[in-house]
């Protein structure tokens, strides 16, 4: 799927978990021995090994001393994932800004333990690579390319780029690739691209707080469409919505939704953009967390599926490889024209250093190892969290439980105001982000987002446990 040769042990984890998700083996029930599996998968006991290592990080099944090997039995799943959201279908204004900026304004703040933060800890990135790129790319900069890549970006990283996309089955227009200032200016500019102010555009419930920013400041009206917290846009509600409103533009992310996780199903993916297609309505694609699943194959971004150039894709290396570059990009199908004008009349290009550093990395071949790597240490620190999470946190206390990222969505009792539990983690050094973020009428009281990508961290075993007793606190006496 994403053109990378697996070995023989991912092969094996990624059939062995496809067959656990799909419920042909059971919670509770004995893999074969790895002796049977040797015999039956023609392998080594060291690449079974590898492979059981590989589930066990996911958090789909145990090791028992001296009885094997088990699919991860029901007592350790005993807190059920939240309800899907249920919003109003009414178009709404958006103001969400000084909330934003005034609840997680902690976030950089070292000082603070960072589960409201939006980013994984830097210790899993490569920036000493990054670096040695930098340095050896600079060296070789030529003067011809510091002009020659405005607007849409070098053509080095480009071509890199659209050979990524390739390998997903995804051929790419020569001038569809625009390189931005990160994701969230890529974003920007695709909204700016297929809206007017005034007009409708179609989000998730909940959605990530930063769309609801945008489309405060283009003074768009924001409808919110249910979502599940494991398969993503309902496509029922999205096409009675379609019905109902006008609408301008939809902006999802179908993998790995923040705040909720949900990775949508690939044949749901491509429902969705049909529909839309049918409507003509444009897709923007959030995919910033879309190298972070947790298997060894990348599910097809919703960009695979497009056949009339009305999904435009957006996509950066900060949640993935490096984080402060901001180095993103839009392949923007059909509109393609329209964000690079709006690139040169806003940021005009985007930093040559940076771009070129992330090219030499590219071309060094390490990526995907990295990505390996960081994939796996986020899935044993997700485990790892929800087990606190289920120790901790008061009984009622519903936990999502996603299949990549770094950020777990929890609602909690109704009698836990999510904003009171915010203050009060604030004043222990805790910051957290609560649900009113997530939607634009502030729904979402009793909810909370959590940044559990920061393992090694050894504040954050006791941030969780604190804040599980003060929700236990609010729930016993709220204010």
């Amino acid at each position: 799927m994403n053109g990378v040769r697996l070995t023989r042990y991912q092969q094996l984890a990624d059939d062995m978990a496809d067959a656990i998700r799909a419920g042909l083996l059971r919670p509770g029930e004995r893999l074969p021995s790895v002796r049977t599996t040797c015999e039956q998968r023609h392998v080594s006991p060291s690449t079974v090994f590898q492979a059981y290592g590989q589930l066990e990080s996911l958090g789909l099944i145990e090791a028992r001393a001296r009885s094997g090997y088990f699919v991860l039995a029901t007592r350790r799943l005993l807190r059920a994932g939240p309800e899907t959201a249920l919003p109003r279908q009414e178009a709404t204004p958006v103001a969400v800004s000084e909330l934003v900026f005034d609840l997680l304004g902690t976030t950089r703040d070292a000082d603070v333990v960072p589960l409201g933060s939006a980013f994984p800890a830097a210790h899993l990135f490569p920036f000493e690579e990054l670096a040695r790129s930098g340095a050896r790319a600079m060296r070789r900069l030529r003067a011809s390319q510091i002009t020659g890549a405005l607007t849409a970006g070098d053509e080095g990283l480009r071509q890199a780029l659209r050979r990524r996309y390739a390998l997903q089955g995804m051929a790419l227009a020569n001038n569809e690739l625009i390189i931005t200032n990160g994701a969230m200016e890529a974003l920007n500019l695709c909204l700016q691209a297929v809206t007017q102010p005034g007009d409708v555009v179609v989000v998730e419930s909940p959605t990530f707080y930063a769309a609801l920013q945008a489309l405060e400041r283009l003074h768009l009206r924001a409808v919110e469409v249910a979502t599940d917290p494991i398969e993503g846009v309902d496509l029922a509600a999205l096409a009675e919505l379609l019905a109902r409103h006008k609408v301008a533009a939809c902006w999802f992310m179908p993998s790995l939704q923040n705040p909720l996780g949900a990775l949508m199903p690939v044949a749901r993916r491509q429902a969705m953009v049909e529909l839309l297609a049918q409507h003509g309505v444009p897709l923007i694609e959030d995919d910033v967390y879309g190298e972070l699943h947790a298997g060894t194959r990348r599910p097809p971004p919703a960009k695979a599926f497009d056949k009339q150039g009305g999904v435009l894709h957006c996509s950066s290396f900060s949640k993935c490889l490096a984080p402060g570059y901001r180095v993103g990009w839009a392949a923007a199908g059909r509109y393609a024209a329209q964000v690079e004008r709006l690139k040169m009349m806003t940021s005009l290009a985007t930093a040559i250093p940076s771009q070129l550093a992330l090219a030499d990395y590219l071309a060094q071949g390490g990526y995907d190892r990295h990505l390996r790597r960081l994939r796996e240490a986020l899935a044993a620190q997700r485990v790892h969290a929800l087990n606190l999470v289920e120790r901790h946190f008061p009984a009622g206390t519903r936990v999502t439980r996603p299949e990549g990222g770094y950020f777990l969505w929890l609602e909690l009792p109704p009698e836990v105001d999510a904003l009171a539990l915010h203050q009060r983690a604030k004043a222990c050094s805790i910051s957290t982000a609560p649900g009113v973020l997530f939607s634009a009428d502030h729904r979402f009281t009793h909810h909370l987002r959590l940044n559990v990508g920061h393992p090694g961290d050894a504040r954050f075993d006791g941030a969780i446990k604190l804040l599980g007793k003060l929700a236990v606190d609010l729930q016993m006496k709220p204010n």
